[in-house]
């Protein structure tokens, strides 16, 4: 699949991000809504649906410039497969950065 699998995540990073917002802006009137518009929660959720975008986009301008411009080495295939990479795992990181930085914390805050 290589190459046209940035094309795939592309699309459906963006549908998720019409998606997600379409969820979030179900409750965008209630002001009380997950803690207020400028709470944590609220902002996360928010960056969230706004990452599906960007890294929707980054993928799709990845796909559109490599034809364009008629590349195609090693190099492209594993720049290809990073951008994929970085697309499908940032909930994974972000959780597992967010367990990691939670349990050092308590560890550090027991000393």
């Amino acid at each position: 699949m290589g190459i046209q699998l940035n094309l795939v995540i592309a699309w459906t990073w963006i549908v998720l991000g019409f998606l997600s917002g379409f969820a979030l802006g179900l409750n965008f009137h209630r002001e009380d809504w997950l803690g207020g518009y400028a709470s944590h929660r609220r902002r996360l959720y928010r960056l969230g649906h706004i990452s599906f975008f960007g890294l929707g986009t980054l993928n799709l301008l990845f796909y559109l410039t490599i034809h364009h411009l008629g590349l195609d080495s090693s190099a492209i295939q594993l720049a290809g497969w990073g951008f994929a990479a970085g697309a499908l795992s940032m909930p994974v990181c972000f959780a597992s950065l967010v367990i990691g930085g939670a349990l050092m914390l308590w560890e550090v805050a027991k000393l």
